[in-house]
């Protein structure tokens, strides 16, 4: 009777083992069928990205300005591009559209700049001044920077206003509406689901925890908002006005001085942006193209301008494998952009482990002889910018200086993980500071009580079978706030110890409280105020070097996903090319109330400190 279910399973295995081998088999025909096709199409050079000889180069750029792009599966990457789908979320590196544009200001064969942001979706104000200062060094070259489009939010015509000449569609709009800082707040929604708010934090302006416990925004919370965003306004109008040759006055504070310039322009948005100087001309789409082929003559196609797209030239241009010597001395660059969240994390989040190990490796490489950690974070957990800025420590002990380059924003973990750095640079519009601690959880016995769902039972001490489940016991509370307690006195310690503070200095100036960059320069939390290139520069001075070049530090990929990334870089040569249409664009705003709710809880769901003791501030993105 024993043999029977024996040979069976014997029968079984052998079955699985032929369908594994199959299996196999299989995926290897696939990927080898891809890899041939992949040879025999870069041996081609039929469907090869060609620069014109006279081009306008089409800045069309689409999706989210970033320090660091969130890893994507390459797999899934060609995937989507095989199928001629777009990225749900697709971003653009900052420091690639840089370098783009600084190549074709010395590329002879662009002959215009045309800025084309529709599809532009989230920016930081210090990001869309550093895209400005670089079309302003393309203008440095002689050559003409025009901006068009249908339709300009914020951030996109702060970009367009850059340019020489700035056109709107005669039924287009430009849409300017301030800064502001609006959350949804849902203390009366769980009061009638009978769900039990347990929140402990240290700071008067500490308001990340305000929707949990509140229906309205708090005076305090107030106060310092609307500090910070009045100066991001003041500063986007300065630059603005100061582009367009126009007054910070023409811009409308208030629904009734705009209401009295629409009537004057008929109702139409496009006069209201022409009368106001925010446009140079309204055109028409056979317009402008009339106008580029004049310009830069007829395409291939001879019905319209000659003209590359940013992603085509971007590609035709860039070095795919530069070469990285490796005897000079380096100053080593490590981004550190995302939620700080606890472990390892992919790019575009920051791990406790995986950046830590970055830093780490930067220490154990000899040719590195300084360090710029660019942070463009909110925070998160407590432990992990711990970790992280325990790694920073180390680097100064071996020798080696780290610089601090805040871009949008290094607030709460943010600033934790800067504040051991030899100097901390910012931008004037960098948000950050917000020095506090809280924790938060839920408990639903209320709420299952109501459904007749009980917890009961016994334990050795206090703690067991401490959840969600039963109610809190009134000294476990304490405990928790105590500990919360001296995770913000070790936060301004922290601060006070590597500023040349006082904690109570330190502790004046906290208390969870949001400041710009140029604010938190004077109030001795920022060393300078500079963007990156200043920050390297200055490592550089630290470490005594004359000559070096930079390194960026990240996460190396496996030879699948190399291989993969590759193949993807040259995805037009496999699937044709797809070239976006000027005129096309989408508004990412509604897109974006749409899942405000949602992020809101995703942002909570996903912080996972080992104590449940956080340092972020939910309310610094205003894009």
């Amino acid at each position: 009777m024993s043999e029977k279910p024996s040979v069976i399973k014997m029968v079984l295995k052998k079955i699985w083992g032929l369908i594994n081998t199959t299996r196999k088999i299989i995926v290897n025909l696939v990927f080898f069928g891809f890899l041939f096709l992949f040879f025999i199409l870069l041996s081609d050079d039929s469907d090869k990205i060609v620069v014109p000889d006279s081009a306008a180069l089409i800045l069309n750029l689409n999706g989210d300005i970033v320090e660091q792009k969130t890893q994507i599966d390459p797999a899934d990457a060609l995937l989507m591009e095989a199928l001629g789908e777009e990225e749900e979320n697709p971003e653009i590196l900052i420091t690639d559209l840089l370098d783009t544009i600084k190549r074709a200001k010395n590329d002879d064969r662009i002959k215009v700049l045309v800025l084309s942001p529709q599809k532009l979706g989230r920016a930081g104000l210090h990001h869309l001044q550093v895209i400005g200062d670089a079309i302003d060094d393309f203008k440095e070259s002689g050559k003409e920077v025009l901006a068009y489009g249908g339709y300009f939010n914020q951030n996109q015509y702060y970009i367009a206003a850059h340019a020489d000449q700035v056109w709107l569609n005669p039924e287009g709009a430009i849409i300017l509406e301030g800064f502001g800082r609006y959350r949804t707040y849902f203390k009366s929604a769980l009061e009638k689901l009978n769900v039990t708010q347990h929140v402990f934090k240290v700071g008067t302006y500490k308001s990340a925890v305000e929707p949990y416990i509140r229906d309205d925004m708090s005076e305090q919370a107030k106060e310092a908002n609307e500090a910070w965003l009045n100066q991001l306004w003041a500063s986007y109008k300065a630059d603005v006005a100061e582009q367009r040759n126009i007054s910070v006055e023409d811009f409308d504070e208030s629904a009734q001085d705009l209401l009295q310039k629409l009537n004057q322009a008929d109702g139409s948005f496009a006069v209201y942006a022409l009368n106001n100087g925010f446009v140079d001309e309204l055109r028409t789409q056979e317009q402008i193209r009339v106008a580029l082929m004049e310009k830069v003559g007829k395409g291939s196609s001879k019905d319209t301008f000659a003209k590359i797209y940013y992603k085509d030239y971007s590609q035709a241009t860039k070095n795919p494998f530069p070469i990285v010597n490796p005897h000079t001395d380096k100053v080593a660059i490590v981004v550190a952009k995302g939620n700080i969240l606890n472990g390892h994390q992919k790019p575009g989040t920051i791990g406790g482990q995986s950046t830590a190990k970055l830093l780490r490796k930067a220490r154990m490489n000899d040719n590195v002889k300084a360090v710029v950690l660019r942070v463009d974070s909110p925070g998160g957990s407590a432990y992990a910018s711990e970790v992280i800025r325990q790694e920073v420590e180390l680097l100064k002990a071996a020798g080696k200086p780290v610089i601090a380059s805040m871009a949008n924003y290094a607030a709460s973990g943010g600033y934790w993980i800067s504040v051991s750095a030899n100097e901390i640079w910012a931008s004037e519009n960098t948000i950050t500071g917000s020095i506090g601690i809280f924790g938060m959880f839920m408990t639903l016995e209320k709420a299952l009580d109501k459904i007749g769902i009980h917890t009961d039972g016994v334990g050795t001490t206090d703690f067991a079978g401490v959840g969600i489940t039963r109610e809190l016991n009134e000294d476990i509370g304490k405990i928790i706030q105590a500990n919360i307690n001296r995770g913000y006195k070790n936060f301004i310690t922290l601060v006070a110890n590597n500023r040349n503070m006082t904690p109570e200095q330190v502790d004046n100036i906290a208390q969870g409280r949001v400041w710009t960059g140029a604010k938190a320069q004077e109030l001795g939390l920022v060393d300078k105020l500079g963007d990156l290139n200043d920050a390297i520069v200055a490592a550089a001075n630290i470490a005594g070097l004359e000559s070096y070049d930079t390194l960026l530090i990240e996460k190396e990929l496996s030879a699948r996903d190399l291989f993969l990334q590759n193949m993807l870089n040259n995805s037009d040569a496999l699937f044709g090319q797809t070239l976006v249409d000027e005129q096309e664009y989408n508004n990412p705003t509604l897109r974006t109330m749409i899942s405000q709710l949602v992020k809101e809880f995703e942002k909570v769901n996903q912080l996972n400190d080992p104590k449940g003791i956080y340092s972020i501030c939910l309310r610094c993105e205003l894009y």
